[in-house]
């Protein structure tokens, strides 16, 4: 009889836990059903407005072949779940998030989001444009030399969305006349929005470059592009925390970073005064001899820096760019490896400026963004790398 009661009560548990089992697993492997909306509802022609109101959410099932221009209108939201892919066909393929529009593209480290090209060549595409309303120092707004929208205003914390765990690849396709689209290109973006780890590779222009606002961005490579890795100009007032570059081995390509303020009139406001923190700038024996390079007005404080395989680590020009660095300890805790001259100042005239010793500070041990002149733990994988 108690052998009979064993069988029975184990007989139960036995087939609770497969019910059990089961029911688990039916939950795991549900997923949400998205419906397109909108320029969504074509994959294949992926190209035209997001208006007032809409939201259009994407399929990471479904590749989206960029046919043309989207444009996110003011009210509008475009939403681009993790292992998105979006491939441009065209060079006059471009994304642009005008005043008042957003895009939420948020992959994960293991299955980012990608923009890219059916081409795997540098400029076969536009790239990303996000217009805000934080603050510039080109006028009360100015029209973006992309996509011809409205940018710039008084709202510091703006809110255009948020990149997180992106790549964008093959960008740099010629706009108009001689003007390029860059990887992606932040016209007076306010801080509200998040821009966290982000690769911009093989542009045929620059990787990343601000004009003006107050975004803080962090863990950023970019890497084999033509022009400059990471620029900003037109009074940029942010954070900038874990950059990795690396210029193309054939020394193709210009600065790991290069900022300024205004080219008309550099004591423009708001000035361009970022602080830059945990970054590497690896260079190559040919080519662009600045790692960094700082001019027309800017400032700037940088920590926790690493060059590597530069004629020159940072190279500071103009009256007001030199007054800011020299003497100041603006540059801490840098580490300049295979670097021939570590810093190097020249007036507005062009004139050497002798280096005050307390302009920047050295530590043979810095990583820069985590790992010396070596890739990031943080940027392995997703980026490409």
């Amino acid at each position: 009889m108690k052998k009979n009661h064993l069988k029975l009560i184990a007989a139960a548990l036995f087939i609770g836990t497969t019910f059990t089992i089961y029911s688990c697993s039916k939950d795991d492997d549900s997923t949400p059903t998205i419906t397109p909306v909108g320029i969504a509802v074509n994959f294949n022609d992926f190209k035209g407005d997001i208006t007032n109101g809409q939201i259009v959410t994407l399929d990471p099932t479904k590749v989206y072949r960029l046919t043309g221009a989207v444009n996110i209108k003011d009210g509008g939201k475009l939403v681009i779940p993790a292992g998105t892919r979006i491939i441009a066909t065209l060079t006059t393929s471009f994304i642009i998030v005008e005043q008042g529009g957003q895009i939420y593209a948020n992959g994960t480290s293991g299955s980012p989001v990608l923009f890219s090209a059916s081409s795997t060549t540098s400029g076969s595409w536009g790239g990303l444009v996000i217009c805000g309303k934080a603050p510039i120092n080109t006028g009360a707004s100015g029209t973006s030399e992309l996509g011809n929208a409205t940018y710039g205003g008084t709202m510091n914390a703006d809110n255009s969305g948020s990149l997180s765990f992106v790549r964008i690849e093959n960008t740099g396709a010629v706009y108009t006349g001689t003007t390029k689209f860059n990887g992606l290109s932040l016209f007076g973006v306010g801080s509200g929005t998040t821009i966290s780890n982000v690769a911009l590779v093989s542009s045929a222009n620059d990787g990343i470059h601000l004009y003006g606002g107050t975004v803080n961005v962090s863990n950023i490579v970019s890497i084999n592009n033509l022009d400059d890795a990471f620029e900003w100009t037109d009074g940029w007032n942010g954070t900038a925390t874990g950059i990795y570059t690396k210029r193309k081995a054939d020394g193709v390509g210009n600065t790991g970073i290069k900022g300024t303020n205004n080219a008309s009139n550099p004591d423009a406001a708001p000035r361009s005064n970022p602080i830059i923190k945990n970054v590497t700038f690896l260079g190559a024996t040919t080519g662009e001899a600045n790692a960094i390079k700082l001019k027309l007005g800017t400032y700037a404080t940088i920590d926790n820096v690493v060059t590597s395989n530069w004629t020159t680590g940072v190279n500071i020009e103009s009256d007001a760019s030199v007054a800011n660095f020299n003497g100041h300890k603006k540059i801490t805790n840098a580490l300049f490896n295979t670097t021939t001259t570590k810093v190097s100042l020249k007036s507005t005239a062009g004139a050497n400026v002798p280096i005050v010793d307390t302009t920047f500070t050295e530590n043979p041990a810095a990583v820069g963004a985590g790992n010396g002149t070596l890739v990031p733990t943080w940027a392995t994988g997703w980026s490409g790398l």
